[in-house]
């Protein structure tokens, strides 16, 4: 990790300009390397909403998740600490919990990664196994069509830069909460107009906002419509403009300091 550190500092402070992809990132990267802000662009990661079309039959693919009377909460991304999967099962299992205050709700986990068999483990303890599904890893074409039948979509992290698996999940329709930090603040700004955020690292606080996003329906349908518009400023063509509006910058910038 030192080593790592020291070739990014390196890169970053060589480099004529700098490409965030939040105002987050801009802020921490000039802070662990030592930049100027003004050298940092902030440009979000994009989506292509023609890359976002499921591809399977939807309504068998839920039947094999959740019976019709039954929600289906998602949890998406690489299975590790920073993304914050604990918090979701702490908040949807045990005595007390979302799905015993609101019943009628699975879960189903897609992804991999180092944390996986200790989240199952936690899953197993809380008596949550019965109602949920960890996949593994899925790939893009399956994951959209799991957006397109789920009722919520979790995004606990912990830390996290941008907030891909929400942009992409309220593209495909499906609302979204999200952990009030890093990137996330950014993909679902403040104001419950596209999403609902909790105190991030606060599971009992999850709880609470999972319960009332599951059992408002006029909720989830005004955020679903209002997050149709605000996903069209995450488009990667306009993404691509501003990109090439920093490269012309600074080759105009060198150009003009040539003989």
């Amino acid at each position: 990790q030192s080593y790592i550190h020291g070739v990014e500092r390196w890169i970053t402070n060589r480099a004529e300009r700098v490409i965030t992809c939040s105002h987050y990132m801009q802020g921490h990267v000039a802070d662990i390397y030592g930049l100027d802000e003004d050298r940092i662009t902030v440009i979000p990661n994009g989506i292509d909403p023609l890359d976002l079309q499921p591809v399977d039959d939807l309504e068998t693919l839920r039947g094999n998740f959740a019976a019709p009377d039954e929600q289906l909460v998602i949890l998406v991304g690489r299975l590790v600490y920073e993304k914050g999967f604990q918090l979701a099962l702490e908040a949807l299992g045990g005595e007390g919990k979302v799905i015993e205050r609101v019943g009628k709700v699975r879960f189903l986990v897609a992804g991999s990664g180092t944390h996986e068999e200790e989240l199952k483990q936690q899953a197993e303890q809380l008596g949550l196994m019965e109602h949920g599904t960890f996949l593994g890893w899925i790939g893009d074409d399956v994951l959209h069509s799991l957006y397109r039948i789920a009722d919520l979509c979790v995004v606990p992290s912990l830390y996290e830069p941008f907030g891909l698996v929400a942009l992409e999940a309220m593209a495909s329709g499906c609302p979204c909460i999200v952990a009030d930090t890093g990137g996330l603040r950014e993909v679902v700004p403040e104001g419950e107009k596209v999403g609902l955020r909790f105190n991030g690292g606060d599971s009992a606080h999850l709880g609470v906002m999972i319960e009332r996003m599951l059992t408002d329906t006029d909720l989830r349908e005004r955020l679903v419509a209002e997050a149709s518009e605000h996903v069209l400023s995450f488009e990667w063509a306009d993404v691509a403009r501003q990109t090439a509006d920093v490269y012309g910058d600074v080759i105009g910038a060198f150009a003009s300091t040539r003989p």
